[in-house]
């Protein structure tokens, strides 16, 4: 959009709900923390409307809870949660991984945009980086952006964004365990370029392999989780 363009209050309500969003992945919106629209409001210096708009947004999208008396809640998944997560995204790739083997076995093989794999590949560096240098902040962004340009390769949208959906949540219920956590490099999985790598050779076999890899090394995270306390959470701000 030109930087000329009004902010209309769709543009406003967007805007707030990916700071807000981007709060909440960055862990400084801890889960359990109550917030209402008038606070929001204020620190945003705007009016309620767009950022109800933009609270009803991300609560619909599974990340706040409302309560009619207190306002809103950053929801606090569970470990359970999290490995239904893992089944259900693992489940999603499958399914998508099927549909472009079957489209590329067909007598009209799909189209890839100039240029598409290349940008796949430069996401998969980069968030593969972090992923080794343990740098959490710089990992999620390129994750995020990694998994939606590789399945908007092969899945209509509708079903990129459920992916996207199920991964922001991941994401949202490991940030408060990976903090702080010396071992954060062992559980970040950094497998991008060899799942970018096998996909652009069009070699299934060895994209089953990584996936499910990946599959495995999520659920050993979660059963490590299950040995842990959970961590602290709670209405104050974090340190």
């Amino acid at each position: 959009m030109p930087a000329s363009a009004p902010v209309t209050r769709s543009t406003l309500r967007q805007q707030i709900a990916d700071a807000l969003r981007d709060e909440v992945l960055a862990g400084r919106l801890q889960p359990g923390r109550e917030f209402t629209v008038k606070q929001i409001a204020e620190q945003y210096g705007v009016s309620a409307t767009p950022v109800r708009e933009a609270l009803v947004d991300l609560s619909a999208q599974g990340l706040l809870d409302s309560d009619q008396h207190k306002g809103f809640r950053v929801h606090q998944f569970t470990v359970r949660d999290y490995r239904d997560m893992v089944e259900g995204r693992a489940l999603v790739v499958d399914g998508i991984l099927r549909r472009h083997k079957a489209r590329e076995a067909g007598p009209a093989r799909p189209c890839v945009p100039e240029g598409a794999l290349g940008s796949v590949r430069r996401r998969a560096e980069a968030a593969a980086r972090a992923a080794r240098a343990g740098d959490l902040d710089v990992l999620i962004g390129y994750d995020l952006r990694f998994w939606r340009e590789l399945a908007g390769l092969v899945a209509n949208h509708y079903i990129a964004d459920f992916l996207h959906r199920l991964r922001v949540q991941a994401w949202v219920f490991a940030v408060p365990y990976l903090r702080g956590d010396r071992r954060v490099r062992d559980w970040l999985w950094s497998g991008h370029e060899e799942l970018a790598d096998a996909f652009a050779a069009g070699d299934p076999g060895r994209l089953v392999d990584v996936l499910d890899a990946y599959h495995v090394h999520s659920l050993s995270w979660a059963d490590h989780l299950e040995r842990l306390p959970a961590p602290r959470t709670g209405p104050e701000d974090p340190a």
